[in-house]
């Protein structure tokens, strides 16, 4: 039976939402069409009706993700124009970040496993990230456009490393000091930096 065309968008819609919790969960390879095609409630035949392979959805999803990324702390930038970078830190730096990697970050969780396939997804993963330390740069201190440049790098790496290393251990207490020593450490007031 044929679908509308508005029930398949809804389905397509439905497979990438899907994925990329899967994904950011179990990682590109922890995760096969079926289980993708089952949490989504479709038959695993009716993948292929909108994906030419696993792979494109990878591809997809990760577009699809970054760009929500980017989108989001461009949100919360705007919405704290007085102190937008703590605006930012605030919101990623938090144990919710920590705790629900797949509602969360596609860099915090993904980033391993991107860091070892070549093509297309880490392309994507690159322009991405080169999107995100554009943004910093805008928000972060600096004297000059390339003191900007740089503590933007910084601050992006430092704020996935404390979310990344935060989730490595099974310590709380120890998660936690990773979380509030980099919080601290990346507090734009004066003062705040130990």
């Amino acid at each position: 039976m044929r679908v509308s065309r508005e029930k398949f968008a809804e389905n397509r819609e439905k497979i990438l939402s899907v994925a990329g919790v899967l994904f950011r969960e179990n990682g590109f390879d922890g995760v096969g069409v079926a289980d993708i095609m089952k949490a989504a409630g479709l038959t695993h035949g009716g993948f292929y009706g909108h994906f030419g392979s696993k792979d494109e959805l990878a591809l997809e999803v990760s577009r699809k993700l970054i760009d929500r990324v980017e989108e989001r702390w461009k949100e919360h930038i705007a919405s704290s124009p007085d102190r937008p970078l703590e605006t930012l830190l605030d919101h990623y730096i938090h144990w919710r970040t920590v705790d629900d990697p797949g509602g969360s970050c596609v860099f915090a969780t993904l980033i391993q496993e991107v860091s070892r396939s070549r093509g297309a997804v880490r392309a994507v993963f690159s322009d991405g990230l080169s999107v995100l330390v554009d943004t910093l740069a805008e928000i972060v201190p600096g004297d000059s456009e390339e003191e900007r440049r740089a503590n933007a790098a910084t601050t992006l790496s430092s704020m996935m490393g404390a979310v990344i290393l935060a989730r490595a251990v099974e310590d709380r207490a120890v998660a936690e000091q990773f979380l509030v020593t980099m919080r601290r450490q990346l507090d734009p007031k004066p003062g705040n930096q130990k």
